[in-house]
């Protein structure tokens, strides 16, 4: 039993942060033609492409992607009361799926920011998924850095961005107890 959960959190996790990637790339107007982004976008375009008939973008969003992204993260909720033996409520699942969609969502930014930093210490040279993750980070790091004062070449936005995102993460699990579940 552990090991059909653990092997369904895996596969529904790691999907969902493809399917957010691809909104998050599509948002920053990241490389279309970058390796990475083009492993992102023919990784969720058999889901996507069916749904985009139906669910048309909405102000530069990709509604299909995020609609889709929510049903993977309700689909796992519902598998997992289903080989849990609970009954499946379309309530309690719904709501675990968004939340777990918003928590994710931090989740990936946190990791993307992350490996970003990393890479920047350990690689010399320019490789595609750093250049991806630079065009997706910089709209969000730009901010910080232009409020943090010249530190003599070292960046700290990305440490100070960590701390804002654990600030958020403590305020929401601070309101809602089951996040901490999740």
């Amino acid at each position: 039993m552990e090991a059909a959960t653990y092997i369904i959190n895996f596969f529904f996790d790691a999907y969902l942060m493809v399917l957010l990637l691809r909104v998050w790339l599509q948002a920053a107007r990241a490389d279309f033609y970058n390796p990475f982004s083009q492993f992102v976008v023919k990784v969720t375009n058999p889901v996507v492409i069916p749904l985009r008939r139906i669910i048309p973008g909405f102000a530069g969003i990709d509604m299909a992607t995020i609609i889709m992204a929510i049903i993977v993260a309700c689909a796992k909720f519902a598998i997992l009361f289903a080989i849990s033996s609970q009954a499946i409520d379309v309530i309690p699942v719904l709501i675990f799926g968004v939340l777990f969609f918003i928590k994710q969502a931090g989740m990936l930014l946190f990791m993307v920011m992350l490996i970003m930093a990393l890479m920047s210490w350990v690689v010399q040279s320019n490789s595609p998924i750093q250049a991806v993750f630079y065009q997706l980070t910089e709209p969000l790091l730009r901010p910080i850095r232009r409020i943090m004062p010249d530190l003599g070449g070292i960046d700290l936005s990305i440490l100070v961005a960590f701390l804002l995102l654990n600030v958020i993460n403590i305020a929401i699990g601070s309101v809602l107890p089951i996040w901490r579940v999740l």
